[in-house]
């Protein structure tokens, strides 16, 4: 199985076209005694949809909205590059040129429950060069971050949405706006089922291979 994250579907478009390289996460209520956690750090994105998302952004008003036909559409799937916890408001203020969130909202999300703060992941995003789809089912549903897939297609081609000298200058602007060194999650184990063989935008021969030298390099991987 593949792991996914749940985001806002219009996020999930702003990340796959490079006008958002970041996430923000509090925690919904079905994330167990621990909390929300960037426990997974490769993941493909799945698009959440419900009708007030347009509004909570900072998009023009004449964005069209993706629309839900009973089917999951994922096109991108992202690395975690590292991670930290956003402990000051004024600090995720300062996050506003990296996303598309309003500030009401990311201040909602911010002082939300009695532990105020919030999770940031900067990520690495790749585009899938053919929508993956399958049909839409009650077990995605829930306020929870994290959804387990199917078994994708073996033959997924990704390529970066940022070129690594682009990815490089935004990692460093946006380590220098909130004054964090942060934190790197560990690689899956070669041969587990979230691990991926970083090839340039090559095809995957199966969901099961390991990383090599390559992954360290920064260049494109294949899928899980």
């Amino acid at each position: 199985m593949s792991i996914a994250f749940k985001e806002w579907a219009l996020v999930c478009e702003a990340l796959g076209s490079g006008a958002q390289s970041i996430v923000l996460r509090k925690g919904g209520i079905a994330e167990g005694r621990e909390g929300f956690r960037f426990q997974h750090p490769e993941f493909f994105l799945f698009p959440t949809l419900f009708h007030e998302q347009l509004a909570k952004t900072t998009l023009p008003p004449e964005t069209a909205a993706p629309a839900g036909n009973g089917r999951i559409r994922i096109s991108c799937w992202a690395r975690v590059e590292w991670t930290a916890r956003i402990e000051d408001l004024e600090t995720a203020r300062k996050l506003t040129p990296f996303h598309i969130w309003k500030a009401s909202v990311v201040e909602e999300r911010f002082r939300y429950d009695e532990t105020p703060g919030l999770h940031l992941a900067f990520l690495r995003v790749y585009r899938l060069g053919a929508p993956w789809e399958f049909a839409d089912a009650p077990a995605y549903g829930g306020c929870r971050s994290w959804v387990k897939l199917p078994e994708p297609p073996p033959d997924i081609l990704l390529e970066p949405v940022l070129d690594e000298p682009d990815h490089a200058a935004l990692d460093g602007k946006l380590r220098q706006t909130i004054h964090v060194g942060g934190d790197r999650l560990p690689r899956p184990a070669p041969g587990s089922s979230q691990a991926y063989l970083a090839t340039g935008s090559a095809r995957a021969p199966s969901w099961s291979a390991s990383h090599n030298a390559a992954d360290c390099a920064g260049q494109a991987p294949r899928a899980p």
